[in-house]
């Protein structure tokens, strides 16, 4: 059996704004193995990356604040670890590579120095030792003439060369579990998948859990073992990634992949975007924040948050539509179709 590094129960954090408490994260609750990798998907403002830095207690406080739930990570509840400690986790136990790599690293600052200040900060290394570790990791993170490189700023990297550093900086204290924010975005699709293979080499290598948040429901179906759906703050749907892919029940994720290009439907098979917006997190209702939008809802959908409803091994959707039904729209449904020959 495999170890588990991390549990997260019931986590919600709220930010208290002038014009509101916005509830980004509600109840959320995920586990992750060592060499496992969960994806995180949804759409923009679904709580994915605030359920991230709830995580590395990286919520700025005021206006935000971690108001429920646990944070699990072997044996210790990382909400109730004083600062210091919590600062030893970060980058040593979970270590995150933020979605913008050009604002997470300092302009002013040589790359080399940024990779080994972390290493210096958790390890018993001299600046010197760092900083030939430096030059290691980005060698190894595949960017060329890594000896010059480490030597020079961020803006003299392109794109997915500051993404390489990002994970060369996050994997300098060979983490057990690697929080990957949108780490392919902004970049075209070969430097994409480079980023993919070295993120994929570095868990291989230290046998990580990681976790991917990102839009790219391609990325996911490429490198996760598991899936969590998140809209509104809140977990609609959980499983592995195949029991997601094909055997999904919650009609936002019929959403989210009736709107990703596939080559194994019908030419004629149009690709179906999800109407409306998403929802206020100021004003949510009290049951399924997707009410706006469900083609399919009903009246209980607006006013209680459904139970969580095992339809599958470790596959759970939290949803009122009665199962049968679900089968029974799902038929229907042209992302279900059998692949053409």
């Amino acid at each position: 059996m495999a170890e588990r590094l991390l549990e997260v129960k019931d986590l919600s954090t709220h930010f208290f704004t002038y014009a509101g408490v916005v509830k980004a994260v509600n109840g959320v609750s995920f586990t992750l193995d060592r060499k496992e990798t969960l994806g995180i998907v949804g759409e923009s403002g679904s709580g994915k990356t605030v359920a991230a830095l709830s995580i590395m207690r990286l919520i700025p406080d005021p206006p935000g604040k971690v108001v429920g739930g646990t944070v699990d990570l072997r044996g210790r509840d990382l909400r109730t670890i004083d600062d210091e400690e919590m600062r030893q986790v970060r980058g040593n136990d979970i270590a995150m590579i933020f979605q913008d790599p050009m604002t997470s690293l300092n302009p002013v600052l040589k790359v080399g120095n940024q990779i080994a200040e972390a290493i210096m900060l958790h390890q018993d290394k001299s600046k010197g030792e760092a900083w030939e570790l430096a030059a290691k990791l980005l060698d190894r993170v595949g960017i060329p003439d890594a000896d010059k490189r480490v030597n020079q700023y961020p803006f003299e990297f392109s794109g997915g060369m500051r993404q390489r550093a990002m994970i060369a900086m996050a994997i300098s204290c060979n983490p057990d579990i690697l929080i990957a924010d949108e780490p392919t975005t902004a970049l075209d699709v070969t430097i994409q998948a480079q980023i993919i293979d070295v993120i994929r080499e570095m868990q291989e290598r230290y046998e990580s859990g990681v976790i991917a948040i990102t839009h790219d429901l391609g990325v996911v179906a490429e490198i996760a073992d598991k899936v969590m759906v998140m809209y509104g703050g809140r977990t609609v749907e959980y499983g592995p990634v195949d029991e997601i892919y094909y055997n999904a029940h919650h009609p936002y994720t019929w959403g989210l992949l009736g709107s990703l290009p596939r080559l194994d439907l019908a030419e004629k098979t149009r690709l179906t975007p999800i109407k409306g917006q998403p929802p206020d997190l100021i004003a949510l209702p009290s049951g399924c924040p997707f009410v706006g939008r469900c083609i399919y809802q009903r009246p209980e959908c607006r006013d209680r948050w459904p139970d969580l409803e095992i339809v599958g091994p470790e596959h759970g959707v939290n949803c009122w539509v009665p199962q049968e039904e679900r089968l029974s729209i799902r038929e229907t449904l042209p992302l279900f179709e059998k692949a053409t020959s």
